[in-house]
């Protein structure tokens, strides 16, 4: 008899893993199934078998703000991507293929992947060292690299889910009251809440102030085929060593250099909104190197993510338009950032193009 170890945390419903589990015959009986709770797209668990531990993933259809992962054509492609990188030697755990050589299980029209589980620990920028961080940009530039060799033979289309033109500042101030509206009028308003009209208030008066610094569209930017996605919860270490890069839901074609940035945006900021440029620097002229980026496409990856910073706020528009708050830990530092970016945009771009 098998169990679900259930989470306080999360209201994932529970998978089929028996029916699942038939399909891949090595992979033994099923003794639990215990959901995970890290991560904010798409349901993930851990289920322990008799011969074994397994990642299962339900691929959701549909999310808020991602409404193509759950498309069969475009999951088959993450996985033969993923499939042709490990075997180019990159750190990724590609799903296992059932009896019949899918990688897509669909059950009552749901889609699900069974992958061997990877023992690991997420690290966050302030946990790896300077020399690490060198590593993280090669890694980075080395899974570019290597998609652009293994998805040179794809003929299906990108997704693109990424926006080809910049923020609107006028749909931003737009954003702006309609989120100072919601924040304002929450009854009784706590801690949160205070801190997103402060930032709102105080962002609107930067984008004021900036609106002139718009970006073009990036027509010369080099594009290629990217993770989308990376990030720390996205990458797994044992010890010193990244030993997978999981969840390639967001494989599309973009700018390259603006995916090392984001990332960099990501793993290195403090959680006062500060970056760690001794890292950010490391981490910068080792994708560099690994990716054959240039310091002029280097610096137009971080204008051009900046200035999104500056617009965003995917985390306020979670809370206040779908009442959904799995995000809001992040807020203090991300909004923190884009004032912090702003007053040391110079520094900033001098760490990702020295």
């Amino acid at each position: 008899m098998w169990r679900v170890l259930r989470s306080s945390v999360t209201l994932a419903p529970v998978p089929p893993v028996s029916e699942v589990l038939r399909r891949y015959p090595d992979a033994g009986e099923p003794l639990a199934c215990e959901p995970l709770t890290k991560g904010l797209l798409n349901h993930g668990y851990r289920v322990s078998t008799t011969s074994g531990s397994y990642f299962l993933k339900h691929h959701l259809d549909k999310h808020h703000l991602d409404d193509a992962s759950g498309d069969h054509a475009t999951i088959v492609r993450q996985h033969r991507a993923t499939q042709q990188l490990h075997s180019l030697g990159v750190p990724v755990a590609p799903p296992l293929a059932d009896t019949q050589g899918h990688t897509v299980t669909v059950i009552d029209g749901q889609r699900y992947a069974l992958h061997r589980w990877v023992d690991g620990l997420h690290r966050d920028g302030t946990q790896l060292t300077t020399a690490q961080s060198r590593r993280l940009g090669a890694l980075l530039g080395a899974v570019h690299m290597g998609l652009e060799q293994v998805m040179e033979a794809d003929s299906s289309p990108p997704v693109r889910r990424g926006q080809t033109t910049s923020p609107d500042p006028a749909d931003t101030f737009t954003l702006i009251d309609e989120l100072l509206t919601a924040a304002r009028g929450m009854g009784p308003r706590d801690a949160f809440d205070e801190l997103a009209v402060h930032r709102l208030v105080e962002r609107r008066a930067l984008l004021e102030r900036h609106a002139h610094r718009r970006p073009p569209t990036p027509g010369g930017a080099a594009r290629g085929w990217v993770h989308g996605d990376f990030h720390p919860l996205n990458l797994l270490y044992r010890g010193a060593d990244p030993v997978a890069i999981v969840d390639w839901d967001r494989l599309d074609v973009q700018p390259r250099a603006e995916e090392a940035v984001r990332a960099a945006a990501i793993f290195f900021v403090r959680p006062d909104g500060k970056l760690a440029l001794e890292k950010v620097r490391a981490y910068a002229r080792a994708y560099r190197r690994s990716a054959g980026a240039g310091a002029a496409e280097m610096a137009a990856a971080v204008h051009r993510v900046w200035w999104e910073r500056l617009n965003d706020f995917w985390i306020l528009s979670w809370r206040y338009r779908f009442q959904d708050r799995r995000a809001d830990p992040q807020f203090p530092a991300v909004s923190a950032l884009a004032v912090w970016w702003t007053r040391e945009y110079e520094a900033v771009g001098e760490a990702f193009t020295a």
